[in-house]
């Protein structure tokens, strides 16, 4: 699949990422950047620090972990459904590392190659 490698569907993926964001935590991120390499997709992130995670972390680390991970979970898969429906993307997978400490994020949206034929 060729992706436009424009400035404005790259904003355009930007603004959504930002949405799922509000969505989920209440606000954006601070700094965020993505970039098309053939059939991948990347968003580079930094997220602001949630008061509320903040406040897990001195109490309940342990759960502050679990609780990453299921929202970072959550946000993979609210990713995947709204490229699927508004760019009309057809994704293989949604990888996300995000490192609770430094807030930094890493998606990598892999699209299923449709020039490709069974077998190949």
């Amino acid at each position: 699949m060729s992706l436009a490698d424009s400035n404005e569907y790259k904003k355009k993926l930007c603004h959504l990422y930002n949405e799922v964001s509000k969505e989920l935590f209440g606000f954006g991120t601070t700094l965020l950047k993505a970039s098309i390499d053939q059939n991948i997709i990347t968003f580079l992130a930094r997220h602001r620090r949630s008061p509320r995670s903040t406040a897990l972390e001195g109490e309940a680390p342990t759960l502050k972990h679990e609780v990453d991970f299921y929202m970072s979970s959550i946000y993979k898969k609210r990713m995947r459904e709204r490229l699927e429906q508004e760019f009309g993307l057809s994704i293989e997978a949604v990888l996300r590392d995000y490192d609770p400490s430094t807030q930094w994020a890493i998606t990598n949206i892999i699209l299923i190659d449709t020039s490709k034929k069974p077998g190949d």
